[in-house]
């Protein structure tokens, strides 16, 4: 076996982040003051549909040794302030654990004459010159130009570092800042995660006695009968199984994604869909639903928010947020394994301890599931009156 024959670790795939999170510029190339500035202007216009970060360096040299208890010795410090929470950190952080702190955030402004992102807003300032120059290997993801006043024109070293220059988007620093939160909203709209599809239908159903998802309520099994619900709203929808065993009984014309987090239940699964494509979104739902139609569906979608970790429908149990039936964004992953590092594997506890869009159902018979043959036979008779008013009407 040669070197390159040889995976010491096994290849799974890896989220999209940067250095803090999905969606990260880099500000560089203007005095840090403008930097702060502009990022304060963008981050007010936006902070209210979006969640926004901004990374920095001190400038402060005046500090000597270590704030609070840290001079003391202690490696973390954790202050709960009237209306914010604050956390110092005796060591740097790694870039995993940096990437873990902004998981959750859509939008990261970075002051880029410090830290690097993996894209950039570059500010062309003749005073500046030199100093961005020094930063050149830093541009590497360029996706504006804003010219200060003094600004001549894009300079010369980076018209040789960046071939497609001239196809990059030049705005006024000082007199398109309504352009320039244009732009950063535009970028947010389509970094828009895709929205796939899961069909949970691996339960053993051991308190009904048989296989919820092979139950035949509309002309197919109630799996396939989700699985199609979901299509049109899904740009790819899989339907969950136990195993391979559980896989070969899924029909050829569906698309299957096996638990690889095994014993977990649903909890299990999502975790799975996550695992297979950790940059989508996905609308889970229980194949035990079989109150749920389009119009649930489509209200669901329509009143997605991304800003969160989920949107969920509001259950009847205690009006908690109902896992069954809800869009997990893929910042939902991190916060998911953190729990089940803590020893939780119940996808309710994740949302009613995180920050969740919850929605109240269209129909209120929606969210009824089947786990005794009395909810059986109480579903049968709600269809059966669903469908006699249809035939009436």
């Amino acid at each position: 076996m040669t070197l390159n024959e040889h995976k010491k670790h096994t290849n799974i795939a890896r989220p999209a982040m940067g250095n803090f999170a999905r969606n990260e510029w880099a500000i560089l190339g203007g005095p840090c003051t403008v930097i702060k500035f502009l990022a304060d202007q963008v981050i007010t216009a936006l902070s209210p549909q979006y969640q926004c970060a901004y990374a920095d360096t001190s400038h402060n040299d005046d500090i000597v040794g270590m704030p609070g208890k840290l001079a003391s010795g202690a490696a973390l410090e954790y202050t709960d302030q009237l209306n914010h929470s604050q956390l110092n950190y005796k060591s740097g952080l790694t870039p995993f654990t940096q990437r873990e702190l902004f998981s959750a955030m859509d939008l990261v402004l970075v002051n880029g004459n410090h830290q690097p992102a993996k894209a950039q807003v570059v500010i062309i300032d003749s005073n500046k010159k030199a100093s961005l120059q020094r930063r050149l290997e830093q541009l590497t993801n360029v996706q504006l130009f804003l010219f200060a006043d003094n600004a001549e024109g894009v300079f010369d070293y980076i018209q040789e570092a960046i071939p497609n220059w001239e196809q990059i988007p030049v705005l006024s620093l000082n007199n398109d800042t309504r352009q320039i939160i244009e732009f950063f909203q535009t970028k947010l709209q389509q970094a828009k995660p895709v929205l796939n599809g899961l069909v949970l239908a691996g339960g053993k159903s051991t308190r009904m006695g048989f296989d919820k998802g092979e139950v035949n309520w509309y002309g197919k099994e109630q799996r396939y009968y989700m699985a199609d619900l979901l299509k049109k709203y899904c740009h790819q929808v899989y339907i969950s199984c136990r195993d391979e065993e559980q896989q070969k009984t899924i029909s050829a014309d569906y698309s299957s994604l096996p638990d690889t987090f095994t014993g977990l239940g649903p909890f299990g699964a999502i975790l799975s869909a996550f695992r297979e494509q950790p940059d989508a979104a996905w609308l889970v739902i229980a194949c035990d639903l079989p109150l749920v139609d389009a119009d649930v569906i489509q209200h669901l979608v329509d009143n997605r928010n991304t800003a969160t970790i989920a949107t969920a429908y509001k259950s009847d149990y205690k009006d908690f947020p109902e896992p069954l039936i809800t869009i997990y964004e893929p910042k939902s992953y991190p916060v998911l394994l953190q729990y089940l590092a803590q020893g939780y594997s119940c996808p309710r506890k994740v949302l009613i301890n995180s920050d969740v869009a919850v929605l109240q159902s269209p129909d209120p018979d929606a969210l009824s599931n089947i786990n005794t043959p009395e909810e059986l036979e109480r579903i049968k008779r709600i269809l059966h009156q669903k469908i006699a008013t249809n035939d009436a009407s």
